[in-house]
């Protein structure tokens, strides 16, 4: 098409290039790597409190040692708000199933890119229970990065972030993610 005389020429978009998916923008890439590292913590939580890697959590209270993801924590939550009530969770085998699932399923979703509307969902459920059971704050009176990191996870998944340096474009055209959108 010739340009028209005093307008300029149309300009046709680039869709990719050999260095980055169709339509990824820079701003694509901080959600990517914003997505792989809240990822990394999910699983590094999993990891150290399964095998005892010494970093919060010492060998002899590992998961596999017969030890209970959850007691330190909840625990130590007794003089707080809402601790009567978190500390009568503590050490319950089935809360310490749904933490380390929780933790290994949102960590793996993330890393991978795949699932970030139900990573989304079930770790700012884990977050906000985890922000509710340190009520009152010692630094702040409401905000902490329990809340952040849920703002950051909403993000992720209304931004589809796990199509950029993860498998979410491939997941996404999946039978079972066509039929079921919210598994995106």
């Amino acid at each position: 098409m010739a340009p028209v005389e005093g307008r300029p020429a149309p300009v046709t978009p680039v869709t990719s290039t050999a260095s980055q998916p169709a339509g990824a923008r820079p701003a694509d890439y901080v959600w990517a790597v914003a997505r792989i590292a809240i990822g990394w913590i999910f699983l590094w939580a999993f990891l150290d409190k399964t095998f005892g890697w010494g970093f919060a959590t010492p060998a002899k209270n590992a998961w596999i040692s017969g030890g209970s993801p959850t007691t330190g924590f909840l625990k130590g939550t007794g003089e707080n708000a809402l601790g009567g009530v978190f500390s009568a969770l503590a050490g319950q085998p089935w809360v310490d199933w749904l933490f380390m699932l929780g933790l290994l399923g949102v960590g793996a979703a993330l890393i991978l890119g795949a699932g970030l509307r139900v990573a989304a969902v079930a770790g700012t459920l884990m977050l906000l229970l985890m922000w509710a059971a340190e009520l009152p704050l010692t630094t702040n009176p409401f905000m902490d990065d329990h809340l952040v990191y849920s703002i950051v996870l909403a993000g992720l998944a209304l931004t589809d972030a796990g199509d950029t340096l993860g498998v979410g474009a491939w997941w996404s055209r999946t039978p079972l993610v066509r039929a079921h959108p919210a598994l995106r």
